[in-house]
């Protein structure tokens, strides 16, 4: 089989990981070239809402600061880790519903550094706890780990035990 056919029901996935890899990068990029900028966003946020941070206010500027670093480190590391599942997923011979539907399901691993990069953007105004319990935290939360796992257990759960296999059924009634 070429590699065009094994790629393809795996592409949705592949696009959510390349996604990932590049908010990563440019995550990344945008630390290089405007670090004082992101502090300065923190401290101007956390400087219009001082009765969320209180005393803390110090404090949760580098808190905050690091909650965006975060985002940047998680992203590029989910997004080679799940990349090279989607490729080891694209060699398999599982059937091609069950291939695309692991692989987006590990595509969406990518989602878990958006909670990261909400808990930055939310903790100005509502300061890092609320930041960390607001739903889009939450729910960026949830699909990253809760699709990773899920998708993880289909790829696993073929490798050890062969199930899903495009040939396993074909002699099932």
């Amino acid at each position: 089989m070429n590699l065009s056919k094994r790629l393809g029901p795996v592409r949705p996935g592949l696009y959510l990981a390349i996604l990932t890899l590049l908010f990563g990068i440019f995550m990344g990029v945008s630390f290089g070239v405007n670090e004082d900028g992101y502090k300065h966003t923190i401290k101007a946020g956390i400087a219009a809402h001082p009765e969320v941070h209180g005393k803390h206010a110090k404090k949760h500027v580098g808190k905050i600061w690091r909650y965006a670093q975060r985002s940047h480190f998680h992203a590029t590391g989910i997004g080679a880790f799940t990349l090279g599942l989607i490729l080891l997923l694209a060699l398999t011979d599982m059937k091609a519903c069950f291939k695309r539907a692991a692989a987006v399901l590990i595509g969406l691993g990518g989602s878990y550094p958006l909670a990261w990069f909400s808990m930055y953007r939310l903790s100005p105004s509502m300061g890092p706890h609320a930041a960390h319990e607001a739903w889009q935290t939450v729910l960026f939360t949830y699909v990253g780990v809760g699709g990773l796992l899920l998708g993880l257990l289909l790829l696993i759960l073929h490798l050890l035990f062969g199930l899903f296999s495009s040939s396993s059924d074909d002699t099932q009634p």
